[in-house]
C-alpha cells in the first residue's frame, strides 16, 4: 500500500497557514480600541471559542472522513434535506467571500502604508480589489507549483511574525509594573462582556483550521491525526497571536494602534525599529495575505461549484475547464469586490466572524445530533454550542449598542443570504447525491 503524503506535521502546518492569513494584522488596532492592554488576552479567548468550533469538525471529521467538510458533513448528517444543504452551502460560500474580502482589505492597508495614500480610503479599496482579481487569475491559470510556493510563504510568514515579536518585546516602551498598573486600569474600565465581544468579533482569525479535513484523503492516520493536527494548530496559533500582541502593546502606544489600525503593526515597527522594521512587518503582512487569499479562492471556489453541482447555486457555477472552475472563482472575485466596496475593515470583520461562528454553530448541532456516533461528549457537545451561540449573540448585540446602521446593512445580507438558499433548495435543479 502506498504511503499517504502527509504526516502529522504537514497537516499541522496546513491548518496554522490556514489561519494565520493576515488576521493578526488586522484585528490589533480594533481590539485595543475597544479593551487596551487586555487585547492580547481578548484575542487568546478567541481561541477558546475557536477550540469550541473545532470539536465538532473533528468529530465529523474522524467519522465521516470526507474532503468535503462543511458542507459534505452537514448534507450527510441530513441527508434527507434540501433546505439544510442549501443553508450550509450559501452560508460557508459566503464566509469565505467575506475572509477574501478581509484578506484583501488587509493586504490593501499594509501595501499602501508606507506611502502617502496611507489613509486614502478610496485607494485602499481600489488595492484590495485589484489583488482579489490577480489571484482569481492565477486561480483560474492554475500555476503549477503553486503549491510548494504555498508552503515557502506559510513558514516564512511564521519566521517573521516571531522576529516582530522578538524585536517589539525586546524594545518596548513598557516595564513590568506599568505594565500591571495600565492592565488593572483596563480591566476596571472594561467589563469582561466587552472582552468577550473581542474575543467573538476576532473569531475570524482563527478560522482555517478545518482545511485540515479537506487532505483527509491524503493524510496518514486520519483517527488520530484530524484531532492531532486541528488542537495544535489552535493552540500554537493563539500562542502567536498572543506573544505579537502583548509585544505591541508594549512597544507601541495605544493611541497609535487605534489611529492606525487598519496598518498598526507596521506603523508601530517604524517608531520603533526605523524603516527596516517597517519594512519588515509590511512583507509579512502581504506575504501573508497573499498566501490566505490564493488559498481560500482555490478551496473555496471548488466548494462553490460542488454546491452548484448539487442544484443549490446557479447551474453554470459548476463548469470546470480542466478541473479549474474558472465560472465560480470569477463570482467569488466579483462578490468579495462588491463587499470591499461597499463596506469598511470592521464591517467585513464583523460579517465574517459572525458568519463562520454561525457555520461553527450548525456543525456543532449537526454533531450534537449523531453524538453516539462522533462518540462526542453530551457535555462537550452542548458547551459547544452554548459558545458558539453566545459569541454570535455578543457580536450582534454590539452592533445593536455600537452602530445599528451597521447591524441593519449585515442583516440585510444575511435576509439575501437566507432569501437564497431558500429559493434554491425549494425551486433549483437539483442533483441530490
Amino acid at each position: 500500500m502506498q504511503k499517504k503524503a502527509l504526516g502529522l506535521p504537514e497537516l499541522i502546518a496546513i491548518a496554522v497557514g490556514g489561519m494565520v492569513g493576515g488576521g493578526i494584522f488586522t484585528i490589533l488596532g480594533i481590539s485595543v480600541s475597544m479593551v487596551g492592554f487586555l487585547a492580547p488576552f481578548a484575542i487568546a479567548i478567541g481561541g477558546v471559542i475557536a477550540f469550541f468550533a473545532a470539536y465538532s469538525y473533528v468529530k465529523l471529521g474522524v467519522y465521516y472522513k470526507d474532503d468535503g467538510a462543511t458542507y459534505a458533513f452537514f448534507k450527510r448528517t441530513y441527508p434527507t434535506s434540501k433546505l439544510a444543504a442549501s443553508f450550509i452551502g450559501w452560508y460557508t460560500i459566503f464566509g469565505y467571500i467575506s475572509t477574501l474580502s478581509l484578506y484583501a482589505y488587509t493586504f490593501a492597508s499594509y501595501g499602501i502604508s508606507g506611502t502617502s495614500f496611507a489613509q486614502d480610503e478610496i485607494v485602499r479599496k481600489i488595492v484590495a480589489i485589484s489583488i482579489i482579481w490577480v489571484f482569481a487569475l492565477i486561480n483560474i491559470w492554475s500555476v503549477k507549483g503553486m503549491g510548494k510556493i504555498e508552503d515557502i510563504m506559510v513558514y516564512l510568514k511564521l519566521f517573521i511574525l516571531f522576529l516582530i515579536s522578538v524585536a517589539f518585546i525586546y524594545y518596548s516602551k513598557v516595564d513590568f509594573h506599568q505594565f500591571v498598573i495600565t492592565l488593572k486600569n483596563d480591566f476596571q474600565n472594561s467589563s469582561f462582556l466587552n472582552i468577550i465581544i473581542v474575543s467573538s468579533i476576532t473569531f475570524v482569525a482563527y478560522e482555517g483550521f478545518q482545511l485540515v479535513i479537506n487532505a483527509v484523503n491524503d493524510m496518514e492516520n486520519p483517527d488520530k491525526n484530524i484531532p492531532r493536527a486541528i488542537y495544535s494548530a489552535i493552540f500554537i496559533v493563539v500562542c502567536i497571536y498572543f506573544i505579537i500582541s502583548l509585544g505591541s502593546v508594549l512597544a507601541i502606544p495605544a493611541q497609535d494602534l487605534i489611529k492606525n489600525k487598519e496598518y498598526a503593526l507596521a506603523a508601530g515597527a517604524k517608531d520603533i525599529l526605523g524603516s527596516f522594521g517597517e519594512n519588515m512587518v509590511i512583507f509579512g503582512a502581504v506575504l501573508a495575505t497573499s498566501s490566505a487569499i490564493s488559498g481560500t479562492m482555490f478551496g473555496s471556489s471548488r466548494q462553490m461549484s460542488d454546491i452548484a453541482r448539487d442544484g443549490f447555486l446557479p447551474k453554470t457555477l459548476a463548469f470546470r475547464d480542466n478541473t479549474i472552475p474558472k465560472r465560480a472563482i470569477v463570482t467569488m472575485a466579483m462578490t468579495a469586490s462588491i463587499l470591499i466596496f461597499v463596506g469598511g475593515l470592521k464591517l467585513i470583520l464583523e460579517f465574517g466572524s459572525i458568519t463562520f461562528l454561525l457555520v461553527s454553530l450548525l456543525m456543532a448541532v449537526a454533531n450534537f445530533k449523531i453524538r453516539e456516533k462522533t462518540h462526542s461528549h453530551t457535555l462537550f457537545a452542548i458547551v459547544a454550542i452554548l459558545g458558539l451561540v453566545i459569541g454570535a449573540a455578543l457580536i450582534f448585540y454590539y452592533e445593536y449598542k455600537t452602530k445599528p446602521e451597521q447591524l441593519i446593512f449585515i442583516l440585510v445580507l444575511y435576509a439575501i443570504l437566507t432569501a437564497g438558499a431558500y429559493i434554491y433548495a425549494k425551486f433549483g435543479e437539483e442533483k441530490w447525491l
